[in-house]
C-alpha cells in the first residue's frame, strides 16, 4: 500500500483523459457501438501504458528526455523535435478550444442560456471559463497541478463506481465485450445523426484512440514531471559514461529501484482510466443507446446527467459539478503540458536553456495555447453572430485532425523512437526486456497503422500532404540553423 503514496505524476495523465475521453468519448462510444469495443479500449491503454514506461525507464535511468535523445536523429540536429513543436503550436490552441468548448457548453446547458449570441452562448461562456482558468494556470505550477488532478480523480473515481453498480448494466455483455474482439460498426439509426453517418467509422474510432488515456505530448509532458519528483536519475544531470556501467553492473543501484515507482505510478494511472472508459461505455449503451442518443455538437456533457438522474433525481446537481470539475481539470492539466513541452524542446536545442529563461518559456507557452484557443473560440462566437455557423458538431469536427497526430500518429513515433534511444545511448543490461521491446515496436507499428489509416480516411492525400509538409519543414529549419551556427 505504501506505493500508493507515490502516485502523482500518473494521476495528472489520468486527470486529463477524464473530462474528454470518459465523460464525452466513452459515453459516445457506448451509445453508438454498445460493449463491442471495450476490448479495444483495453488494447489501447495498454498499449499507451507501454508507451509511458517505456520512454519514463530512460528519464529514470539516465536523466535524459526523449527530446533531448531524438535531437542526434540521422539527418540535421533536432529536425525532429522540431516537427513535434510546429505541431504542438498548432495543436494545443485547438485542445484549448475544444475544452473550453465543452466546459462552454455544460454552463450555457445549466444556465439556460444556449440560445443567446444566435446559438453561440456555449461560446461565450467558454471564454470567461478560459479566462479564470489562464488566471488559475498564472499563479500554479507543477505542485498545484498534481494536487488539484490526484483530488478530481480520487472523485470522480468514486462516484463512475456506484454509478454502474446503480444503473445494473448488462454483465454478460459488458465481459463479452472486455474480452471478445468485434468489428466496429454503426447501428441501423444513426442516421438520425447525419453528421455521424457521414463521418468514416474508423475516423470515430481512431478519435477514442487519440483521447483515450492521453495523447502523446501528454506522455512527454509525463517524462518532464517525473523531473519534479526527482526519481532515479530525473531531475539530475545527464548520467554520465561511468555512471552508467556502474547502473549495468550493480542491479540495487537506486536507479534501477525507481523503476518499480514508474511502474506502480503508471500502471495506477491507466487502471483508473480503464476503469472511468468502462463506466462510461456501460451506461452509454444502457442509458444513450436504446434512446438513440449521441453526444457531440454543443450536446456534449448533458445527456450523460441521465445516467444518474433516472435513479436518484437529487443527484442531477452532483453530476454537474463532478462533469464541471472534470472538464475543468482537464483545460487546466493541458495548458500546463504546454511548457513542459517547451522547457524540454528548448533543454534540448541548448543544454541550461530551460532553467536559464524558465519564467520566460512558461509564459510563452501557456500564452499561445490559451491565447490560441481564445482566438478559436472567438472566431467561431462571429461566425455564430453572423449566421455563418456551420454545423452542430464544431468542437469534434475542429477537435478531430489535431487528434489524429497528437493522440495515434505521435504516440507510434515516439514507441518506434523508445527501441531506437535504448539501443543507442543504454548498455545491454539496462535496455528493456524482451517482452517489453516486442510490446513496444507492436505498440508502435499498430498506432502509425491507425493513424496514416484515420488520416487518409479523414481527407485522403491532403491530410497525408499537409502531414509530409511538415516533415519537411522540420527538416529544412534544423538545415538552416545548423548553416547559420556554423
Amino acid at each position: 500500500m505504501k506505493w500508493l503514496t507515490i502516485f502523482g505524476p500518473g494521476a495528472v495523465i489520468a486527470s486529463l483523459t477524464i473530462g474528454a475521453g470518459e465523460l464525452i468519448f466513452s459515453s459516445r462510444a457506448g451509445a453508438l457501438f454498445g460493449y463491442r469495443l471495450l476490448w479495444f479500449f483495453v488494447l489501447v491503454l495498454v498499449l499507451k501504458w507501454v508507451l509511458v514506461f517505456a520512454t519514463a525507464r530512460h528519464m529514470v535511468l539516465t536523466g535524459a528526455h526523449p527530446f533531448q535523445r531524438w535531437m542526434d536523429l540521422p539527418g540535421p540536429r533536432g529536425w525532429f523535435p522540431m516537427v513535434f513543436l510546429f505541431l504542438a503550436l498548432v495543436c494545443f490552441p485547438i485542445w484549448v478550444s475544444f475544452h473550453a468548448g465543452t466546459l462552454g457548453t455544460l454552463v450555457a446547458w445549466m444556465t439556460h442560456t444556449q440560445q443567446f449570441a444566435n446559438g453561440g452562448g456555449y461560446l461565450v461562456w467558454a471564454v470567461a471559463m478560459l479566462v479564470l482558468v489562464m488566471a488559475l494556470v498564472a499563479a500554479g505550477g507543477y505542485a498545484t497541478l498534481e494536487r488539484v488532478q490526484l483530488a478530481i480523480v480520487a472523485v470522480m473515481l468514486a462516484c463512475v463506481v456506484v454509478s454502474v453498480l446503480l444503473l445494473k448494466p448488462d454483465w454478460p455483455e459488458l465481459l463479452k465485450g472486455l474480452f471478445i474482439p468485434k468489428l466496429p460498426a454503426y447501428p441501423s439509426w444513426v442516421g438520425s445523426h447525419p453528421e455521424i453517418a457521414t463521418r468514416p467509422v474508423w475516423v470515430e474510432i481512431t478519435t477514442y484512440i487519440g483521447v483515450l488515456g492521453g495523447s502523446g505530448y501528454d506522455y512527454l509532458a509525463y517524462v518532464t514531471y517525473l523531473r519534479a519528483k526527482h526519481w532515479g536519475q530525473a531531475g539530475g544531470p545527464l548520467v554520465t559514461p561511468t555512471l552508467l556501467d556502474e547502473i549495468a553492473r550493480n542491479p540495487a543501484h537506486t536507479n534501477r529501484r525507481w523503476l518499480r515507482a514508474v511502474w506502480i505510478d503508471s500502471l495506477l494511472s491507466f487502471a483508473a482510466v480503464l476503469v472511468f472508459a468502462g463506466v462510461f461505455v456501460a451506461c452509454g449503451a444502457k442509458v444513450l443507446s436504446p434512446q438513440h442518443q449521441v453526444p457531440g455538437g454543443t450536446n456534449l456533457l448533458t445527456l450523460q446527467a441521465q445516467f444518474v438522474t433516472p435513479l436518484y433525481g437529487w443527484l442531477q446537481p452532483l453530476y454537474f459539478v463532478g462533469a464541471f470539475l472534470a472538464i475543468f481539470g482537464t483545460l487546466y492539466g493541458t495548458i500546463e503540458v504546454a511548457p513542459a513541452v517547451l522547457r524540454e524542446f528548448a533543454d534540448a536545442l541548448k543544454p541550461g536553456n530551460a532553467d536559464k529563461y524558465a519564467l520566460r518559456l512558461r509564459k510563452w507557452a501557456v500564452w499561445w495555447a490559451g491565447l490560441g484557443g481564445f482566438l478559436i473560440i472567438i472566431w467561431n462566437l462571429i461566425h455564430h453572430l453572423t449566421g455563418r455557423a456551420e454545423t452542430s458538431s464544431a468542437l469534434i469536427t475542429l477537435l478531430t485532425p489535431a487528434n489524429l497526430f497528437t493522440g495515434v500518429l505521435a504516440c507510434g513515433f515516439i514507441c518506434l523512437l523508445s527501441l531506437w534511444t535504448d539501443s543507442r545511448w543504454l548498455p545491454r543490461a539496462l535496455q528493456m526486456p524482451w517482452l517489453l521491446r516486442a510490446l513496444t515496436a507492436i505498440a508502435g507499428l499498430i498506432f502509425l497503422g491507425l493513424g496514416l489509416k484515420g488520416y487518409w480516411d479523414y481527407s485522403g492525400w491532403r491530410a497525408l500532404g499537409i502531414f509530409a509538409v511538415t516533415l519537411a519543414a522540420g527538416w529544412l529549419l534544423a538545415w538552416a540553423l545548423r548553416r547559420a551556427a556554423r
